[in-house]
């Protein structure tokens, strides 16, 4: 006799969409995993990276798959957003900026080629039209302009969470706000230990614990999958500068190689009550292998180095932005071998991996967590569903 059919571990952002589509579909479902600490530079426990109010949405780009994967997940917002009764998707546009060459050029050529496909609505801007279209921003001379004002500007992940889990909950799910400490194959189902040595048993179980899935004894063997450490800055706006930047839009300023792409989110309120512009990037490449190394991180401000240069960045593109108070915060990307998330099963036939967002997921977890629900439902994804594509690598 198990406690659950299904054990959903990891309440993060694919984890609690996979138990609202699980939950959906039937009953015997639990979702296992820890809130956000209250405090977190004393927190010694794991960390989501969804504990932010601002993540990117959109359904342009380069590459099929995770354009297949956000245009899905962005069709449910809406229904998400009436069924939990809170707001999380906020349609500011997402803009795309470059010169057209080298890594940032392939990427747009890519992504235009599929916006009929997709059913996209883009708009294209050449460089004067650019900087009239958008006066808050500073862009060099030859850099063109690709923005999607529907369906696209940003998501706001803790409430995205929040909504899945009241959802969850409404139809049945059982919410357990423990910490995973091991997971094993019992042979007759699955056995769930937490930290408190507490332990629930389930036919089946699903593991999305993110960066951190490695770092326990949570799975057979490990995935292929590097936890990266991201270093975020934050421009604090008073009134007047909030007025400047009050139309900006979800904004990504590619360029000829990965590592001088930035991201930038408009205008958003945080829960101290401050409004910030939030800058980041992709450069930073360092390995976080343990659990202490990642609390270390999770801990940090980020990287003082990589601060210098978004804050650089980011007044070199809008140099209203000049003389605000600017602090930091660090968060983690999960890089799979593919490029994109893993869903699939371990070695053992009762224990499936959801995980990989690859710093692109969070306006398509939804969809990655209804994934996650089909292959324990089905057994297994068909071709429609990227099984071709999503499954996961062990090391």
């Amino acid at each position: 006799m198990v406690d659950f059919k299904y054990i959903v571990v990891g309440a993060g952002m694919m984890g609690a969409a996979a138990a609202r589509h699980l939950s959906a579909a039937t009953d015997g479902v639990a979702l296992i995993g820890p809130a956000e600490p209250l405090d977190r530079k004393n927190h010694n426990g794991v960390f989501s990276s969804h504990y932010d109010e601002a993540r990117i949405t959109r359904g342009f780009d380069g590459d099929p798959v995770w354009a297949e994967l956000a245009k899905r997940s962005i069709g449910r917002y809406a229904q998400i957003e009436a069924e939990s009764g809170i707001r999380f998707y906020h349609e500011a546009g997402c803009l795309f900026a470059g010169n057209g060459k080298g890594l940032g050029g392939d990427y747009v050529s890519s992504a235009m080629a599929a916006r009929d496909r997709l059913g996209l609505e883009m708009e294209v801007f050449g460089s004067t039209q650019l900087g009239q279209r958008f006066p808050m921003f500073d862009l060099p001379d030859d850099h063109e302009g690709w923005f999607e004002p529907r369906n696209a500007g940003y998501v706001n992940p803790r409430a995205l969470v929040k909504a899945q889990i009241a959802i969850a909950e409404t139809q049945g799910a059982k919410l357990i706000r423990e910490t995973t400490m091991r997971i094993h194959d019992t042979g007759s189902g699955v056995e769930v230990v937490a930290d408190e040595g507490r332990r629930y048993t389930a036919q089946k179980v699903i593991v999305a614990a993110g960066g951190f899935i490695n770092m326990a004894d949570l799975l057979p063997s490990k995935v292929d999958m590097a936890a990266t450490g991201r270093t975020i800055a934050f421009f604090e706006l008073d009134e007047e500068k909030q007025q400047v930047f009050a139309a900006m839009p979800s904004t990504i300023v590619l360029a000829e190689n990965a590592d001088d792409i930035v991201y930038i989110l408009p205008p958003v309120r945080y829960p101290d009550g401050k409004v910030y512009l939030k800058i980041g990037g992709e450069s930073e490449k360092g390995r976080l292998e343990t659990l202490g190394e990642a609390v270390s991180w999770f801990h940090s401000d980020g990287t003082v180095s990589e601060v210098d240069f978004l804050v650089k960045r980011a007044i070199e593109l809008m140099p209203g932005l000049a003389g605000c108070l600017v602090t930091s915060s660090s968060c983690v990307a999960s890089i799979t071998r593919t490029g994109y998330p893993y869903i699939g099963y371990t070695q053992s036939s009762n224990i499936a991996v959801l995980t990989g967002g690859n710093f692109v997921s969070a306006k398509s977890s939804d969809e990655i967590g209804r994934l996650g629900a089909v292959l324990l439902l089905d057994g297994q994804l068909m071709e429609e569903d990227f099984a071709g594509q999503v499954g996961p690598v062990f090391v």
